[in-house]
């Protein structure tokens, strides 16, 4: 999930707890300009406080007046739109064209649902997902683990809601050198999360890379809690084989969507008979993308972060099924031996 969705869950699960009911209103379909895409989330209580945005702050200010005074969900999930007419978007100050189609739910701090938000923090914080589907006619609500995402679904002649709920998309880089600090700036920039392993401390604390954690360990260790999920990509990017292939020896064994590692080809060869050296096997290895990146002519350390995150980019969209084991390098640092 986006990072504001995310934190929208967890105010709303703190907000139950605690027995303060809530509600919880979701972009369900748009039309022409959009500030926020479909899915979008934002909660809100009856003292006004609230979490997460639907328009980037066109509509929220008339929504909360409607649902503070029972004009809209009092009593249960309803269907709204927002930018219907000209004059309403010209009000609100939608973008041109737009309109804005969302689902708002009463919810209460009670049993079923206080149990069913904490179903739903718990499969996030394990970084796994979740589909909930809201009936607005019945107002039965429900949800089922899955495997990976699937598209929002709105119903709206049977009045029915399908919203997958997944972890953030996560980068962990192996190694804290040069273009590690491009590529961990890059990927926030594309909203993944990221995570930096190094058990060289002195350059974790030049690590100067705002938002990304920092850990200080052998990436094995780490990658066994923190990155062993269909959302995260996995790069080793040290150029020490000490660090990387411990790193890769874990990593090929993951459920990440992709690993890769910087080096030449013949450093990718030789890499690969070392881990055939460290028994894993012929499938394993070759999930690995090295030399990594697209071939794009990078050279310098910020076109090589370009050149990784395009090929993950690739990878996660299905559009480059196959490691790239032969082919031109993505730059200067994978060209030595």
């Amino acid at each position: 999930m986006h990072a504001v969705d995310n934190e929208v869950l967890n105010q709303v699960t703190a907000w139950l707890e605690a027995g303060e009911p809530c509600w919880l209103a979701t972009v369900a379909k748009t039309w022409g300009s959009s500030p926020r895409p479909v899915g979008s989330l934002l909660a809100c209580n009856r003292r006004g406080s609230i979490s997460g945005s639907l328009s980037g702050g066109c509509v929220e200010d008339d929504l909360l007046e409607k649902l503070t005074k029972g004009q809209l969900a009092a009593e249960r999930a309803q269907f709204f739109q927002y930018g219907v007419t000209a004059e309403e978007s010209e009000k609100f100050g939608l973008p041109c064209g737009g309109h804005l189609s969302i689902v708002v739910e009463p919810l209460q701090a009670a049993e079923p649902w206080r149990g069913h938000f904490r179903h739903l923090r718990g499969r996030l914080a394990q970084r796994r997902a979740v589909r909930r589907r809201v009936d607005l006619q019945s107002g039965a609500f429900s949800h089922r683990d899955v495997e990976a995402f699937e598209p929002l679904r709105w119903d709206e002649a049977a009045q029915v809601l399908e919203h997958t709920y997944g972890p953030r998309r996560h980068l962990f880089i192996i190694g804290a050198g040069m273009v590690s600090k491009y590529l961990a700036d890059l990927a926030q920039k594309l909203d993944y999360e990221v995570t930096v392993c190094d058990p060289r401390q002195n350059l974790l604390q030049d690590f100067n890379v705002p938002g990304a954690q920092l850990v200080n360990d052998m990436p094995d260790d780490a990658l066994r809690t923190c990155a062993n999920d269909p959302s995260s990509a996995i790069v080793a990017l040290t150029h020490d084989p000490r660090i990387d292939d411990m790193g890769l020896m874990e990593a090929l064994k993951t459920d990440a969507f992709y690993v890769g590692a910087l080096g030449s080809k013949r450093t990718s060869a030789k890499r690969r008979e070392r881990l055939r050296a460290l028994d894993l096997s012929e499938a394993e290895i070759n999930r690995l993308h090295a030399p990594i990146g697209l071939p794009i002519g990078s050279k310098t350390p910020p076109e090589i972060a370009v050149a990784v995150m395009a090929e993950v980019i690739a990878v996660q969209a299905g559009r480059s099924a196959e490691p790239r084991q032969t082919g031109q390098p993505a730059g200067p640092a994978s060209r030595s031996a």
